[in-house]
């Protein structure tokens, strides 16, 4: 995988197989009821020229957008007490359906979209003194939208994945995860498929947008006021209509541990 320093430039020819991962800067602060496909669609351009606007971005690229700018855009920010804790609780179950651990201030909880994460996905981190950012309503459709707006816009058909920051069961440390995704697949399916060796895959399904989300996250950083990267050279088989909803959230009667 190779990491650009900078979404200002084409990358150049990959070898086959290869990733380049490019941050996408000049978005500048996103505010409630901002265009942010319009906004991405500028950073996603150089000046041609004619002095018109020419994509950097190609067809089979992939966008990776922060959850934080994208509830920002969609006014999922709300006032809080920081140094209330009862507030950020109350807040945090109201974005609940279930609750299914507390240790202190941290609650792992059950959102309405599915997820299992700390904290109903409510976050301080990122935005105003006094506000907290909660989940887009619904991701997936959040990702439709930017997608079509770059659709729109650039005239390239990128595929949009929407990545937040999530702990995982048993392992320390946090990594990116998609929570939404339009134009990717969510999970490819390689059961059936022979493996290096030629041993028909029983088991393997792959959730290659969480894989995205992460390696995007290598050059988005959590303080560098980086909100969107594009991830170029992925699989042509993977772009396709998807859903993190639909495929990624696991179903209840699979689950052994809730």
């Amino acid at each position: 995988m190779h990491a650009a320093d900078s979404g200002r430039g084409a990358p150049g020819p990959l070898p086959p197989g290869a990733l380049t991962v490019v941050p996408v800067t000049g978005v500048g602060e996103v505010r409630p009821d901002d265009d942010l496909a319009a906004l991405l669609a500028d950073a996603l351009s150089t000046p041609g020229t004619d002095g018109r606007p020419v994509p950097w971005v190609a067809d089979g690229d992939v966008l990776v957008v922060t959850q934080k700018v994208v509830s920002k855009a969609e006014g999922r920010i709300v006032p809080i007490d920081p140094d209330d804790p009862d507030a950020k609780r109350a807040l945090v179950e109201s974005e609940s359906t279930r609750v299914l651990r507390r240790r202190g201030d941290l609650l792992i909880t059950q959102t309405r979209h599915g997820f299992v994460c700390a904290n109903a996905g409510v976050d301080l981190s990122n935005v105003e003194a006094g506000t907290a950012a909660l989940l887009p309503v619904d991701p997936d459709k959040s990702a439709r939208r930017i997608r079509e707006g770059l659709g729109r816009r650039l005239g390239v058909d990128l595929a949009v994945v929407i990545s937040d920051t999530f702990g995982r069961t048993w392992r320390n440390g946090v990594t990116d995860v998609a929570i939404g995704i339009a134009g990717i697949a969510g999970v490819v399916d390689l059961r059936g498929t022979p493996d290096a060796t030629g041993r028909v895959l029983e088991a393997t399904e792959v959730c290659v947008v969480d894989e995205v989300a992460g390696a995007a996250e290598l050059v988005m950083g959590k303080d560098r006021s980086v909100p969107a990267a594009v991830v170029r050279g992925v699989d042509p088989s993977w772009l396709r209509r998807g859903s993190v909803a639909a495929e990624v959230v696991r179903d209840p009667g699979g689950d052994l541990f809730r």
